[in-house]
């Protein structure tokens, strides 16, 4: 295997770095135009640090997407729990404009434990739909297919990434607008450790795949190396394959992938339905759509034809719909209107630049595998002698 320079390994590394901690909290509207360039820098070791973490993670022991959504859960329970323990803290946000929500909040109290489960769903998908998996989507979305599939950092640079991710963290938690003053309880800490070991282990039920090796069922980006375009082929039943001992079945055609589009409406749906409803009932509509979301991207993921453009569908569905709803979302401190509104502008054109530009990527290159596969004047590329 052909060693890339430096530089073009590190270049996505940085990418996913800085893109994280802006998704994070500057996509939905959080902070102003002046605002955004400080908290990219303040907390991307954090934010960047694990979207990379678990990116490198995954494409390391070949877990896939479910395996990047596990462990991005398992980030947010962490990041909410342990490091600014804003799930646990009902005065976290009366300092700022989202006060208002605690009396919401509280509705869901959850006995014994003192969080909020409306916070908690919100809190946690946040991290997942924006932080983790938007973030990966979009950078992997403007690299060739064997890029997206491998990893990008050696030992060493796995080693610099954790530190950067605890040194993060430790800001965070020690800093006085981090943790605020507050500290949980040895139980409720130790309920956020285990839910988060457990989101850990589950996804790392599939470790221990070669990452290169195309392989049946919900790892897209593994199959996508041996069909680059992402195009595929009608699957064939696979009953009575060698080593049966029985005659093969007649090939069938399998159903197609559904076009991107009902990906990114499935997330959009999930992502602002999760909201819609208030207390318990809401609770537990946000987590039905979140389960039903799942579901559908596995199943689709399985189909012939399933490719990036599908996973930058799903991907930066949510990123669409924060970016939307910016304009109704205060910051956190208090801003003229004329710096809410360059603030709210500037992220739909950045939205707007960077699935477009990734979208492009995707498309162009799509496009050169389907006539490279195809060969001269349109007809099938003859077989190697």
């Amino acid at each position: 295997m052909t060693t890339e320079p430096l530089r073009r390994r590190l270049a996505p590394a940085v990418a996913l770095l800085l893109l994280a901690p802006w998704t994070a909290e500057c996509s939905w509207g959080g902070f102003t135009l002046v605002g955004m360039p400080f908290v990219v820098v303040i907390l991307a070791p954090m934010y960047g640090g694990a979207a990379l973490l678990i990116r490198e993670t995954a494409r390391r022991l070949g877990l896939g997407w479910p395996g990047i959504v596990l462990l991005a859960a398992a980030f947010g329970v962490v990041q909410a729990g342990l490091v600014d323990q804003s799930l646990f803290n009902p005065g976290f946000l009366d300092d700022t404009q989202f006060a208002g929500t605690r009396a919401t909040a509280e509705a869901t109290l959850v006995p014994g434990l003192g969080f909020s489960a409306r916070q908690a769903v919100d809190y946690v998908g946040n991290h997942v739909a924006l932080t983790i998996c938007a973030s990966i989507a979009l950078v992997e979305s403007y690299l060739g297919a064997g890029r997206r599939s491998r990893p990008w950092l050696g030992r060493p640079g796995l080693v610099v990434t954790a530190l950067l991710w605890l040194g993060g963290s430790l800001l965070v938690f020690a800093d006085d607008g981090g943790r605020k003053g507050f500290l949980a309880s040895p139980v409720q800490l130790a309920v956020a450790a285990g839910v988060a070991l457990a989101l850990i282990a589950a996804a790392l039920r599939h470790a221990g795949r070669p990452v290169d090796r195309p392989a049946a069922g919900p790892y897209p980006d593994r199959n996508r190396a041996a069909d680059p375009a992402g195009a595929g082929g009608p699957d064939v039943d696979r009953a009575g394959s060698a080593g049966t001992g029985s005659t093969p079945a007649v090939a069938r055609k399998a159903p197609a992938a559904p076009w991107p589009v009902w990906p990114a409406l499935v997330v959009l749906v999930a992502y602002l339905g999760a909201g819609i409803v208030p207390g318990w009932p809401g609770v537990g509509l946000a987590l039905a759509l979140a389960l039903l979301t799942a579901v559908l991207l596995t199943r689709w993921s399985r189909r012939a034809g399933w490719g990036q453009r599908h996973v930058l569908a799903a991907g930066s569905a949510s990123v669409f719909a924060a970016a939307a709803f910016a304009y109704d979302v205060p910051t956190y401190s208090p801003a003229s209107p004329a710096a809410d509104l360059a603030g709210d502008v500037a992220i739909s054109v950045i939205v707007l630049l960077l699935v477009g530009g990734a979208w492009w990527r995707v498309s162009g290159r799509a496009a050169r595998d389907r006539r490279r596969a195809a060969g001269p004047a349109g007809r099938p590329a003859s077989p190697p002698a």
